[in-house]
């Protein structure tokens, strides 16, 4: 920033008053970046291609070896360099020398961290993170075709619908929505400077799905933040429905399936799940992983056995995560590997295989036992957050009536 000072002196002169005017003074505030100088700087700013490497950046613009070593030593809840991602942004800020040399480089992960490592004698680091603020919104909507894309025509993230599938998947058949089903949504959205990076959580939904209507609140009994409905009836079952977020399913189980790389009629014992590859994949519950490995069938795959009653598998995987081995244990939720067309697949997708005592059944039709409801001694004050909350989701604008036809989340 420029600052300008103008300055008046008055002289007394045989009784006469001289005004001389000082010329404009200006004083030169430094251009920063990150908190950095940049002022006869050199600034890059490029994404990470794949299977580049940090280190090969930073030879290319003279960084010492040494310094490129520390880097590489820096212990991993700072800074590691085997987690660095295509397409993640970073800026380099270089001397003008007859020699392009970088003095730092700036890695930012996601939109909320960035990492400043500046090279000098020795090399410093800063792990830094922008400002965030917490916004409350309350946004209402009809299904016209999809619930994701009414979503995304309101200008909000997939994320949204991903919670919103979440929270009522056993309730509602999500592959069978309709047009003309309204829903009103209270959620808590992340922003950095003025920017929407995430959603924190959502606080309340409103859904009509063919005449009937559902409600969602949050609510921590002390064991982690679960949603229940207007009664206090836990709306969560003991496993996700869903193993991958935001797809559509290309194939049901089905006992009389023909195989499209077999070309023959075969029992098809598990759900797939159409998904570019790449797409992250998420164990449905906890549990202790039994099997993760590569089979000519299977392709790469993982099985999961998370009490004494089911057993989950993940099937044609494109690679397994990393960490994720026989004899681990997993949380839900948790990324397990990426959609893939591994084994005998005719293209990107993921089988999802689901046993219950040892039986192979249809996931999505299984009956699983919900979650706790409230306790008896927490209902007084479950209920002060519903009429809150209900409170605002009444206030929030309802939608248009539509013709209704069948529609899907996807």
């Amino acid at each position: 920033m420029v600052t300008i000072f103008a300055v008046q002196i008055n002289k007394q002169v045989s009784a006469e008053v001289e005004t001389v005017h000082i010329p404009l003074i200006e004083q030169h505030q430094p251009a920063l970046l990150y908190g950095l100088p940049i002022d006869n700087k050199i600034v890059i700013e490029e994404k990470i291609k794949k299977n580049e490497l940090l280190g090969d950046i930073l030879f290319q613009y003279n960084v010492p070896a040494k310094l490129v070593h520390q880097m590489a030593s820096l212990p991993r809840n700072i800074f590691d360099v085997r987690k660095i991602a295509p397409n993640k942004k970073y800026t380099l800020i270089c001397d003008q020398d007859s020699v392009m040399r970088a003095t730092a480089l700036v890695y930012e992960p996601n939109a909320i961290d960035y990492v400043i490592m500046k090279f000098g004698d020795t090399l410093t680091v800063d792990v830094c993170q922008r400002e965030i603020s917490i916004v409350e919104k309350g946004v209402s909507g009809t299904i016209r075709s999809s619930l994701s894309q009414t979503i995304e025509e309101m200008g909000i993230t997939h994320e949204l619908t991903n919670k919103f599938v979440d929270i009522f998947a056993w309730v509602v058949d999500f592959q069978r929505l309709h047009v003309g089903d309204e829903f009103k949504i209270l959620f808590e959205e992340i922003q950095v400077e003025g920017q929407t990076v995430g959603i924190e959580k959502i606080n309340g939904i409103y859904f009509k799905h063919v005449g009937s209507e559902y409600y969602a609140y949050p609510f921590d009994q002390g064991e982690g933040l679960d949603y229940f409905d207007e009664e206090g009836k836990s709306l969560r079952k003991a496993l996700l429905k869903y193993p991958i977020e935001f797809t559509r399913i290309s194939s049901r189980y089905n006992l009389k399936r023909f195989h499209p790389v077999q070309k023959r009629f075969k029992a098809h014992l598990g759900t797939d799940f159409a998904a570019p590859t790449g797409t992250p994949i998420r164990s449905v519950g906890d549990g202790l992983i039994e099997e993760a490995q590569y089979k000519s069938n299977n392709g790469n795959y993982v099985k999961i056995r998370h009490n004494g009653t089911y057993t989950t598998q993940y099937l044609h995987m494109s690679r397994i995560a990393q960490g994720v081995r026989a004899g681990t244990r997993v949380k839900q939720g948790q990324v397990i590997g990426y959609v893939g067309s591994t084994g005998l697949a005719t293209g990107p997708h993921l089988c999802y295989r689901f046993w219950r005592n040892g039986v192979q059944v249809d996931a999505l039709r299984v009956e699983l036992p919900p979650s706790q409801p409230i306790k008896q001694d927490k209902l007084a004050e479950f209920n002060i957050v519903v009429n809150t909350l209900k409170a605002k989701l009444d206030q929030i604008e309802s939608p248009d009536q539509l013709v209704v036809t069948t529609a899907s989340v996807f």
